[in-house]
């Protein structure tokens, strides 16, 4: 039986330690002299996985943190917080 992570929390760990495996793939792929085309789609394929990562993150972080912020009167300051996370990688 496939392992199902329950938690959030469970379910990023599980996704960053998929991503650590293959980013280690890619590692001894470079070291390997692989060819490089499929370098890049194995390094790909971890980028959009850290990417769909970083989407359940942040979804936890609105439902939870940001929605207690609203709710405490701190609604700009959750919002600059994370449009500034957004502006940082521009």
């Amino acid at each position: 039986m496939a392992y199902r992570p329950k938690s959030v929390q469970e379910r990023i760990s599980h996704r960053l330690k998929i991503s650590k495996g293959q980013l280690e793939k890619v590692i001894q792929m470079v070291e390997d002299d692989k060819y490089c085309i499929d370098i890049l789609h194995q390094s790909q394929a971890i980028q959009a996985a850290l990417r769909r990562t970083d989407s359940i993150i942040l979804e936890n972080h609105l439902k939870t943190c940001v929605a207690d912020s609203f709710k405490k009167g701190n609604k700009n300051e959750a919002i600059k917080e994370v449009m500034e996370v957004f502006a940082k990688y521009e």
